[in-house]
């Protein structure tokens, strides 16, 4: 009797060692799952942080093609110049060269004051095999270029504000101010400063339009042909290869686009052939 009354007694202390194993287990379980889950979200977020570091190193360390691919979902999320400028080292590197400018234009579009970027434009042009003839400018007109290429957009907003605070600064000082020399100076002081305002806005909002309105591209094929019409049967007017600079006159039709060249001449080319700086 008492072996059989045993039995009982040894079911309840094997349930309840069961129960006390499992329950700690199942907590460690849940809490590595956590753990991982929380692991996850951290590498993404670090990830996130470092892709560009991550894009550096694969160019540091010769990987061009990884780095391409790195920089090019980068700039998927927004555009950069500097982003822009490493794609198009990348791109250099593979002599691609096609790319390199495009993406060399493309940084400079954001940041035109950018020495090193212009730099390597010029020597990714040398390895083209067109070769672009700058336009005659007067003086002023490119002396004025000059000076627009010297800040960013976002340098010459700060310039604005700056000049446009300094505006009022000087007209609170001819208001309340009792000396008349005082007055006189901050009179002249404020008329040079709005004068700089309006010019720093004028030129900012130039070179906004020319962030916004996208009429300049870069042949990608190896080579192509420019007709006078908008059409395979079009007369040959002359032959463009990949890496050359041209402006599109006409972006009415879907196929083809009008494009002119520095020097003047105008023609129609395939739209597959061209990307949009």
């Amino acid at each position: 009797m008492k072996r059989i009354a045993s039995l009982p007694s040894l079911t309840v202390l094997f349930v309840a060692l069961f129960v006390s194993i499992s329950l700690p287990a199942q907590t460690s379980a849940d809490t590595i799952a956590a753990d991982a889950q929380s692991f996850s979200f951290a590498s993404d977020s670090t990830h996130a942080e470092v892709s560009k570091a991550l894009a550096d190193s694969a160019y540091s360390a010769g990987e061009y093609a990884t780095a391409i691919d790195l920089y090019e979902r980068l700039l998927i999320d927004g555009e950069s110049a500097v982003l822009y400028y490493n794609l198009g080292n990348a791109y250099y590197k593979v002599d691609d060269m096609s790319r390199a400018i495009l993406n060399y234009e493309r940084a400079l579009r954001l940041n035109p004051s950018d020495k090193d970027v212009r730099f390597n434009l010029d020597l990714a042009r040398s390895k083209t095999i067109d070769r672009v003839n700058d336009r005659v400018e007067i003086f002023f007109v490119r002396w004025f270029r000059s000076l627009t290429s010297l800040l960013s957009l976002d340098g010459w907003a700060r310039v604005a504000i700056v000049t446009f605070l300094l505006f009022l600064f000087a007209v609170a000082l001819f208001v309340f101010g009792r000396k008349r020399s005082l007055r006189k100076t901050s009179l002249i002081l404020a008329l040079i400063l709005l004068f700089l305002t309006v010019c720093s806005n004028g030129i900012g909002y130039g070179q906004k339009r020319r962030l916004n309105n996208r009429t300049e591209a870069i042949v990608m094929d190896p080579s192509v042909v420019v007709r006078s019409t908008p059409s395979p049967s079009g007369t040959e007017l002359f032959v463009l290869h990949e890496g050359r600079k041209v402006t599109i006159t006409d972006d009415a039709m879907q196929a083809w686009k009008q494009i002119a060249l520095e020097d003047g001449n105008v023609g129609w080319i395939e739209t597959k052939s061209l990307t949009v700086i």
